[in-house]
């Protein structure tokens, strides 16, 4: 009879990290970041049916990189708990802390117990009465979750790209400055030159804190351009 090798769980922890890391690599960024008006989300994306951002529920929205349908499928059950916690309770008790952790359930499970965790990164937001009451929540494969203050970036080359956001942003920005920030990220380059990217190449979208429901609003190629033009 053969017997079967033996695997310490460290390594086993290790090697379903790597996995789940390069996964993640190969896909594009995507930057979150606050403004004095909400939250502004950005990402290339040329695709107008295959959104890397979407909405959840009326002030929280949801981000994602990595495998497409592995992250859609979270999009999915992220709205279907929203919608039954908010039928069941009630429209205030739905919030992006509740869903996160319902994430982090979900992936650290997945990561622990099956013998492939799940290769996305996401984000779950939402847009409060002021700036300082906004919410971003990153989650990572194993599950573990980080409140940002501000901002973030996910993606293959997110600790770059975030030193960039990180170094531009400030409270207050306006939607247009807001963009034009994360914009620039994503088309910095490792020997730091900026390519320009065409509005049609990219998918964003803001949470919008002067709407009382349905805060989510997703920015056509004619909006952004004049956003990017307004920024100069």
């Amino acid at each position: 009879m053969t017997q079967a090798f033996y695997v310490s769980p460290e390594q086993l922890m290790k090697d379903r990290a790597d996995f789940a890391r390069k996964g993640i690599a190969r896909g594009r960024s995507v930057v979150v970041l606050g403004y004095e008006g909400g939250i502004a989300f950005a990402t290339e994306n040329p695709s107008r049916a295959l959104h890397k951002i979407s909405e959840i529920y009326d002030r929280i929205a949801f981000a994602a990189v990595g495998k497409y349908n592995e992250f859609e499928n979270l999009r999915v059950a992220g709205v279907r708990y929203a919608d039954m916690r908010g039928y069941s309770y009630d429209r205030i008790d739905v919030t992006a802390r509740g869903l996160a952790n319902a994430y982090a359930q979900t992936l650290g499970a997945v990561f622990t117990t099956e013998s492939k965790p799940l290769e996305v990164e996401l984000a779950v937001t939402e847009v409060g009465v002021t700036q300082a009451e906004d919410q971003i929540y990153r989650l990572s494969y194993d599950g573990s979750v980080t409140d940002e203050p501000g901002h973030v970036v996910m993606g293959g080359d997110a600790e770059r790209l975030g030193r960039i956001v990180e170094e531009g942003w400030r409270p207050g920005l306006t939607l247009a400055e807001a963009l034009t920030l994360a914009v620039t990220a994503l088309g910095t380059a490792e020997d730091s030159s900026v390519r320009p990217i065409e509005p049609a190449a990219l998918e964003a979208a803001v949470l919008d804190r002067t709407r009382t429901r349905r805060a989510f609003r997703r920015l056509d190629g004619d909006a952004l351009a004049s956003l990017l033009t307004e920024a100069g």
